[in-house]
């Protein structure tokens, strides 16, 4: 199961997707420190074509977990080696100019 959350400000459209049995999990590599919080990520239950669906309309998208990382990969909004782990938590971060 994903989760979605679109946050609106000016012209921008903000993103926030993770798997979502990450959600109130700390994540940590080395000086890397990745929180999962509720309140950011936290929003509507999604599936693959929602979360695609979102992506599309963005620009800026913050992503958690192998399962939404992976889906923003092979849609190609996101490139696999730009995917950082954190505590072995894939973690990516889009951004449309």
């Amino acid at each position: 199961m994903i989760t979605v959350r679109v946050y609106k400000q000016g012209s921008d459209v903000v993103v926030a997707a993770c798997d979502k049995h990450l959600l109130g999990q700390t994540f940590r590599e080395g000086d890397l420190k990745l929180t999962v919080s509720p309140g950011f990520y936290e929003g509507e239950d999604a599936d693959e074509e929602m979360l695609v669906n979102r992506l599309n309309g963005c620009t800026v998208a913050n992503l958690v977990g192998e399962k939404v990382c992976r889906i923003a990969a092979e849609h190609d909004f996101i490139e696999e080696e730009c995917v950082m782990i954190i505590g072995g938590v894939p973690h990516a971060q889009m951004v449309r100019f």
